[in-house]
């Protein structure tokens, strides 16, 4: 097993045994052979609106959270939960810690990232959310944890439609600080997460950023990676960097086959296609039959204006297995990452 397995499986553990009974109601919802639960304090529902798995045909809705995995890197994860009003809010729940929500996490292989007994008082109007952390939310461990929490409840919330732009109260109150010193003084909005470093004293001046997806560790899913890069930030720099892979030190993977090189890309009637190498039809001999691969020029691909579909090509020619497809609107599925890589986390 690698260290980072080893760490994540001690770091759960640890919530689990410290982790006091609390009254919760589970609101439990079918997916294959696991099932998913949506916690919420109990005396903030009311008991008309009360679900249990007894009951039939409940309603579902997908909503995106962040957790982090054992390297630190703020992973998207699309759940399918119970609908309900409030989903933001209730989103927010689900990314803290509690027995429950850990152990949704740990079947992933990844970590919640507020601590336990963090709840969300949360204002949203005009594109702007509010949300107030209880006391608990400055319980974190280390500066690490707490910079992953600011970024992922801003992450999470300008997924919805409703949120441009977030700022943050805790216990009512404005701060500038937290515990560890992350600045939360501001108004937040999305875009730079897990960016990668760069060399110290370099020239900075004058650069952009692309936002690429490359393959965890594990290979189990998609980590969105912030790039700084010199010149136009354009649809072909964005899949050239991501041809040329993860920083060697990342400890993430590469999301083509080695070799794989960019022809070129262009964008017309909203389909942008992608035309690579002969060495990118190696993808079927990938763990997942080559689904990451896809779904990572894809979604590096629409993240540019204009792009509804994506169409590859090899050596000019349409590559055939796959043809055209719409740009996805998610990164990681809870229900794929299990039904495509069982066992998360056992022993290599």
């Amino acid at each position: 097993m690698n260290l980072g397995k080893w760490k994540l499986k001690q770091e759960h553990l640890e919530r689990v045994l410290i982790g006091g009974a609390a009254a919760l109601v589970l609101f439990l919802a079918a997916r294959g052979t696991q099932t998913p639960l949506v916690e919420v304090p109990y005396e903030q529902v009311p008991p008309s609106e009360v679900q249990t798995a007894a009951e039939p045909d409940i309603p579902m809705q997908e909503t995106t959270l962040y957790y982090r995995d054992g390297d630190g890197y703020l992973v998207p994860v699309t759940l399918s939960v119970p609908a309900q009003e409030g989903i933001a809010k209730a989103t927010l729940s689900l990314m803290t810690s509690s027995i429950v929500n850990d152990m949704e996490a740990a079947s992933l292989g990844l970590l919640t990232v507020a601590p336990r007994g963090t709840t969300y008082d949360l204002d949203i109007s005009g594109g702007h959310a509010r949300v107030d952390m209880s006391s608990e939310a400055l319980n974190v461990t280390d500066a690490e944890q707490e910079s992953a929490m600011v970024s992922a409840i801003v992450e999470t919330l300008t997924t919805f439609d409703t949120v441009d732009t977030v700022e943050f109260l805790v216990g009512g109150q404005k701060r500038s600080k937290l515990t560890f010193g992350t600045d939360i003084s501001g108004t937040f909005s999305s875009g730079n997460v897990n960016i990668e470093s760069v060399a110290t004293g370099a020239d900075i001046s004058g650069t952009e950023t692309v936002m690429l997806y490359f393959p965890s560790e594990s290979g189990r899913m998609l980590v969105p990676v912030t790039r700084v890069v010199y010149g136009e930030p354009d649809i072909n720099t964005a899949v050239f960097e991501l041809i040329k892979g993860p920083k060697a030190d990342s400890g993430l993977q590469s999301a083509v086959p080695e070799n794989t090189s960019l022809i070129d890309v262009s964008i017309k009637d909203g389909v942008a296609i992608v035309n690579l190498s002969k060495e990118f039809e190696q993808i079927v001999s990938q763990a997942d039959g080559g689904k990451h691969a896809l779904r990572a020029i894809r979604l590096t691909c629409s993240r540019f204006p204009g792009v509804e579909t994506v169409q590859f090509q090899v050596e000019g020619k349409p590559y055939s297995v796959e043809g055209t497809k719409a740009a996805p609107t998610f990164v990681n599925s809870a229900m794929e990452i299990e039904a495509w890589f069982p066992g998360v986390l056992e022993e290599d």
